[in-house]
């Protein structure tokens, strides 16, 4: 950028937010309706619901009485411009009635009881439920996630709370301009990271759509108004053709007897700036795109205009989706295909019917707009109830807010692929999902149990990104635990949290069997165990350490927080008046299987193996971590005596691989390193990561981590290596 255009910059930007202040003030913005405008715009309500909302009208007037937005306006506008845009959806009348008296609880001294005595208990939960989400994310990260949290949680109890905070926060971003410099582009990256997001999940495409516009506008003023310039001066350029384009096609559709109505389709400005960021194209490659919708009277009509749109311009092969058959989340339904049409233009057309249409632009605000049995809206309804049930789901298993937030925002992108049970049912899944996120669409406890699958009959990787029109079958075992190597492909926020949850509950299992060794260990010294302690007299020694029960108590030992024959100190004191000192650090050595999993760790300085002389020491957090008694750091902890080195053994059958690291020295030559490696295969190990240093033009060093089964396999791997002409030298690193 040159030091003109730098300078320029911020006077530009001035001038566009001065621009979005403008435009915040203007009345038709600001306060776009008068309770006398607002009631002719409630036909589709009887005289008494229309009186309800004049009466909640009246209440927050009074309420907010004195008060006013910063665009200078009497702050009821605010409520009453809500309660219209939800009135545009055809909203019920308590949404409405809630909308105009959404701010009351917090701005005035009512309570949710008094509203409840008023205007009845569902107004009331929906207000409360709106007050409860005022600023939820304007705190720190934790904070923000847990108020998420009470959102997903008002949702579940009454689906019209989210609708009228969609709404709230859609009037908002009309009048966002008025906003200070910071508050402005808070406002609209939540808007644009959160709320569009949500209000696409649940269908309402009219409102994701002006909900990005605003956000992008505000927050990025300078490339939404060349965007927009860019549009106009190629919407002119597009005009003829588009029409020539409808023309043609609309001629056709009569010549078969279907009557339609085709329109074309604008793109977004955001939609486009997003398309150029992931898709790295440029605005004119975009652009050439000409998008039509065509909207009919029956389902069975949308497949026959697909048929002769197909037969007036050349389909492009795997360009085809039917969202009638298989709906998308949020309900929405449409026949999408790409032609090629005159002069090679690509043209992009959707298909629906008159309710499909009302869905997809009004998402769950359909069941109110047709509510009269209208199955497409009732559809789309029970799938934005089944989304937010979800949630809840994962707010249950995430760990902390934190977690489920970050499972959310996968939730909220998804790009779907439908895939086939193998008795026939279709799932929906997103792009790049693996078999182990089909598994626990099925069901928690398959993924749980999960241990191989099958996609079209063939035994398949549980990573394989699964494609549209599979068939995936899983494989499980009784006895089969989640993998913590999962959380690194799976991509559904539902078995993140799920395996999570797991390894959680396993790892604490796993802490509370290790510590119960390791306490009845140091208390073995005292000729006594665990078994032999009155744990009812034992309490204040619990609070002393900071837990509550025994298994608290054994898993912080476990996980390395508490050292064993501190607690066993403690609790033989506590136990006994009489009790004389005994040292009860030490004992006998503490078995090592190998498929403890997550509180036992392995010293990577040393890697130890099944037949290695080991011991270990407690490490926070880590639980015990295993060394050959050799190492070096182990020698360095004993030296400066900063914690308990507890021996250890090997139990007399172990289970999986351990992973060790070889040092080879190599003359360089060609092919080296695949012929090293294909060594350590043909001696059955597994190379887990190679990294080489050039000592000289002639000598390179390979460290090499390699996986076996124990210290006779690692045997017969080196002595492979050392049977290769190039090795100079070849030794285990730290033993």
């Amino acid at each position: 950028m040159t030091r003109e255009a730098r300078e320029s910059a911020p006077a530009s930007q001035s001038y566009f937010v001065g621009q979005l202040a403008a435009y915040a003030k203007q009345p038709q913005v600001a306060a776009p309706a008068t309770i006398e405008s607002l009631s002719n715009r409630l036909t589709y309500l009887d005289k008494k619901q229309i009186k309800q909302v004049q009466r909640a009208y009246q209440y927050a007037d009074k309420a907010h009485d004195g008060q006013f937005r910063r665009t200078g306006h009497p702050y009821i506008s605010h409520p009453t411009a809500v309660a219209l845009i939800l009135a545009e959806m055809r909203m019920d009348h308590q949404t409405l009635m809630a909308a105009l008296l959404h701010d009351v609880i917090e701005d005035s001294d009512t309570s949710k009881a008094t509203l409840g005595r008023r205007f009845g208990q569902e107004v009331a939960d929906i207000v409360d439920g709106v007050s409860k989400l005022t600023n939820i994310f304007a705190s720190r990260a934790e904070a923000q996630a847990e108020n998420f949290q009470k959102m997903a949680l008002a949702m579940a109890k009454d689906i019209r709370v989210i609708m009228v905070k969609m709404a709230d926060r859609l009037h908002n971003m009309r009048t966002i301009g008025v906003m200070s410099d910071a508050q402005r582009k808070r406002i609209a990256r939540e808007t644009l990271d959160f709320y569009a997001p949500i209000a696409n999940r649940l269908g309402v495409h009219t409102m994701k759509t002006e909900l990005e516009e605003l956000g992008f506008k505000a927050l990025h003023p300078l490339r939404a108004d060349r965007i927009e310039r860019a549009v106009k001066a190629a919407r002119g350029n597009r005009r003829e053709p588009m029409e020539e384009i409808a023309n043609t096609i609309t001629a056709a559709l009569n010549r078969d007897g279907i009557n339609a109505t085709v329109v074309s389709r604008e793109k977004n400005p955001y939609s486009i700036y997003r398309k150029m960021q992931t898709q790295h194209k440029s605005f004119t490659e975009i652009m050439d795109v000409f998008g039509f919708r065509i909207v009919v009277d029956q389902v069975d009509a949308c497949y026959r205009t697909l048929g002769a749109v197909h037969n007036l311009y050349k389909p492009v092969a795997g360009r085809f989706k039917d969202y009638i058959a298989i709906p998308k989340a949020n309900g929405y339904q449409s026949l999408h295909t790409s032609l090629v049409g005159m002069h090679g233009i690509p043209i992009e057309v959707q298909i629906r019917t008159k309710q499909m249409d009302a869905v997809a632009e009004n998402g769950i605000a359909g069941h109110w707009l047709y509510k009269a049995g209208d199955d497409e809206a009732d559809h789309s309804q029970r799938r934005a109830r089944q989304w937010v049930q979800d949630l809840l789901e994962l707010q249950r298993q995430a760990g902390n807010p934190l977690e489920f937030i970050e499972s959310l925002k996968l939730d909220l992108f998804p790009d779907e692929v439908y895939v086939f049970t193998p008795e026939g049912d279709i799932l929906e899944l997103p792009k790049g999902a693996c078999p182990v996120d089909f598994a626990y669409v099925v069901h928690t406890d398959i993924g749980n149990r999960c241990v191989a699958c099958r996609v079209d009959r063939n035994l398949a990787p549980l990573s394989l990104q699964l494609q549209s029109g599979q068939t995936v079958e899983i494989i499980t075992a009784d006895d089969a635990r989640p993998n913590p190597d999962w959380l690194t492909f799976v991509v559904t926020s539902r078995a993140r949290s799920a395996i999570r949850l797991a390894l959680k509950q396993q790892q604490n299992n796993e802490s509370i069997s290790l510590g119960r060794r390791l306490l009845n260990r140091a208390l073995g010294n005292a000729n006594t165990s665990i078994n032999d302690l009155d744990f009812r007299r034992l309490r204040r020694v619990f609070t002393e350490l900071g837990v509550r029960r025994l298994d608290e108590l054994l898993a912080a030992i476990g996980n390395g927080d508490l050292m064993a024959y501190v607690a066993a100190q403690k609790l033989l004191a506590a136990d006994n008046p009489d009790y004389e000192a005994v040292t009860v650090e030490g004992g006998g050595p503490v078995s090592i299987r190998g498929g403890e999993g997550l509180v036992i760790n392995y010293g990577r300085c040393c890697g130890p193996v099944p037949g290695d002389q080991i011991v270990g020491h407690m490490t926070p957090g880590k639980g015990f971590v295993v060394h050959i008694e050799t190492c070096p750091n182990i020698t360095e902890l004993r030296r400066r005596a900063r914690r308990e080195i507890i021996p250890a053994r090997w139990t007399a059958t172990t289970e999986g691989e351990f992973t060790t690291t070889l040092k080879v020295d190599v003359h360089r030559r060609k092919g080296i390193l695949a012929e090293i490696a294909a060594e350590v295969t043909a001696a059955d190990a597994g190379v887990d990561n190679i990294k080489v240093e050039e000592r000289n033009a002639e000598v390179s060093t390979m460290i090499m981590g390699v996986t076996v089964r124990d210290r006779t396999h690692l045997a017969r791997v080196m002595r492979r290596l050392r049977n290769v002409s190039a090795v100079i030298n070849l030794a285990r690193v730290g033993y």
